[in-house]
């Protein structure tokens, strides 16, 4: 027998822009005074077209050269071949070989860009396609000797225009680097900013002993990361937080699509340090295609892997998520959620921190601990109504058309949604949201909640297990009397529970199906593998607000999604558009 647990939504004082627009607002069913404010989306995208450079000079630089002449182009070292290219020239490395060292991207004179790339190009997938270990053969590799704070590669304030292209890196065996591709250096202006740096079908790994801290930090002006396989960031000492990709200081765009990416702290964070540069927030984001993994293997690793989640907004806005496939994640050093949207002043350095304008669709969260966590601004200095917060008060997040798996794993208490502290224009609509944990959970923290309600929420057209607590809130209880009391100017309507409601009481239009049969899925299984679209004989299909089925969209899903976990080949709708 399944053993419903939690939708919980706990409300406790604790710490192309255009025709996106408009395909979110043709599936927001009309609501009232009470609707929300859909999130802005990213204002600016960045054009990832493969143009190897022609017509300037191709630089073919050999491992153990000593020839940093820039009279040479052959036979020369690889840093003398950055030094001495110019924008618009090529650097060619031979497949095959190890490149050593800890290496700079200068600033270059010229126009155009400066392509690094490996001599097998021809015999990797092609643009749109991800990169996988087994294409070693074909890749350079730039191996780091230099360990603890170490960088293996990093630029140089105001480079620019450079895209790396088939090439494996790493630090040297045993070594725990800091970070394998540093982009940005504590710049405090956005004028000595880096920009224009892409990373493309590249294989970015931390030693398989050790592990190694970051994969790529993201801290530009136009950077992006796209159909590359970046893995193996773990710290066994756990000293420190280990991410895949992420950045703290840059205004954007940023682009992360069609990638593998492993972490056992948070495989994507934005935030996490306070910026460098005053009143900066990490801006203008997508998020788009990327399988976003934590083995299963690191539960019983010895000594332990510590784990986080697999997505954190800390300082962000103007975010779009969209298309990923997200897959277990558990209680260790955090709680057990999969994503966090949580604006942390992390330092005491940065009041302006904030998470705002998010937009989180058409993803999958299979095999989570709890779902997604949201607070509205950093309580950590806060104890009191009227206190100057340490941060910004997070607004105008859109949760739409995603499929969570939440199993309770390692222990995890099982939650759904979590939603704490004032909140601004939350919308979660159309979601699929089952759970197959067996742990019982534990209450939280009774606190008033009516110190810091959060106001315009929307909560509709969702199917979600209720589990043992329902909508619940502390010290108000379940149902209706917890929206009262930790909401103002909120809809909640056209919800399918699932499990039996113990008589607390709900608004109208909240339906209690006995459990998952009683839904009419398609094939229910309880893991990845079954079909949660409704089959024709549903009791909810097209009961929603706007006449669609109540849940996610699960074909549009699957269309997002095509060939996420499989051979990195995307669909076209998986690129950079809302999907409709």
């Amino acid at each position: 027998m399944l053993s419903y647990h939690h939708l919980k939504i706990h409300t406790s004082r604790s710490a192309t822009a255009c025709l996106l627009g408009m395909a979110l607002l043709s599936l927001w069913p009309s609501l009232g005074s009470s609707t929300p404010t859909l999130p802005a989306l990213p204002q600016a995208t960045i054009d990832t077209t493969y143009s190897l450079p022609t017509g300037g000079t191709t630089w073919t630089p050999a491992y153990n050269a000593s020839n940093t002449s820039c009279s040479t182009p052959t036979n020369i070292t690889l840093q003398g071949a950055l030094n001495c290219a110019h924008l618009g020239d090529v650097i060619v490395l031979q497949a095959g070989t190890t490149y050593t060292g800890n290496f700079t991207l200068p600033v270059a004179t010229g126009t155009g860009w400066i392509y690094v790339v490996s001599s097998n190009y021809s015999s990797l997938p092609a643009p749109g396609n991800r990169l996988a270990p087994t294409d070693k053969p074909n890749m350079a590799t730039i191996v780091s000797p230099y360990g603890g704070s170490g960088v293996g590669i990093q630029t140089a304030s105001g480079a620019s225009n450079y895209r790396l292209v088939g090439i494996e890196m790493t630090p040297a065996t045993g070594i725990f680097l800091y970070s394998i591709f540093s982009i940005g250096n504590g710049e405090t202006s956005t004028s000595s900013l880096p920009g224009n740096i892409v990373i493309d079908r590249c294989y970015i790994h931390g030693d398989l002993t050790v592990g190694s801290r970051r994969g790529v930090f993201m801290n530009g002006i136009s950077v992006a990361v796209v159909d590359s396989y970046i893995s193996g960031f773990i710290d066994p000492m756990n000293n420190n937080d280990t991410q895949a990709v992420g950045a703290t200081n840059s205004p954007g765009p940023i682009l992360i699509r069609n990638n593998y990416l492993e972490a056992s702290g948070e495989n994507i964070i934005f935030g996490g340090s306070d910026p460098s540069i005053a009143n900066l927030v990490n801006s203008d984001i997508m998020v788009v295609g990327n399988y976003i993994n934590k083995p299963l293997a690191w539960l019983s690793a010895s000594p332990a892997i510590v784990v986080k989640n697999l997505l954190e907004l800390k300082n962000a806005q103007r975010v779009l998520i969209q298309g990923n496939y997200m897959s277990n994640n558990w209680t260790s050093a955090q709680t057990g959620f999969g994503i966090l949207f949580t604006p942390r002043n992390q330092s005491g350095t940065a009041p302006w921190t904030i998470v705002q304008d998010v937009t989180f669709t058409y993803n999958t969260i299979a095999n989570t601990g709890s779902g997604i966590n949201m607070t509205g601004f950093d309580a950590s200095v806060v104890s009191s109504p009227g206190q100057p917060t340490s941060s910004l008060v997070t607004t105008r997040i859109l949760i739409q058309n995603n499929l969570i798996m939440v199993s309770g794993l390692n222990g995890s208490s099982g939650i759904s949604f979590q939603i704490q502290d004032d909140l601004q224009n939350v919308t979660i609509d159309h979601n699929t949201v089952y759970n197959t944990s067996s742990n019982q959970g534990n209450e939280f923290t009774a606190t008033d909640a009516t110190l810091y309600q959060n106001n315009q929420f929307a909560f509709t057209n969702n199917i979600v297990f209720r589990g043992v607590y329902g909508f619940y809130g502390n010290n108000a209880g379940e149902g209706t009397p917890a929206l009262t009391q930790g909401f103002t100017n909120w809809t909640f309507t056209n919800n399918a529970l699932v499990g039996t409601n113990d008589g607390a009481p709900y608004p109208a239009n909240t339906y209690f199906p006995a459990n998952a049969s009683a839904v009419g899925f398609v094939n229910y299984t309880g893991d990845s593998s079954g079909n949660y679209a409704l089959a024709s004989g549903s009791p909810y299909k097209n009961a929603g607000t706007d006449g669609l089925d109540l849940g996610a969209n699960i074909s549009a899903l699957t269309n997002a999604t095509t060939g996420v976990l499989g051979s990195g080949t995307l669909s076209p709708l998986s690129s950079l558009q809302v999907v409709p």
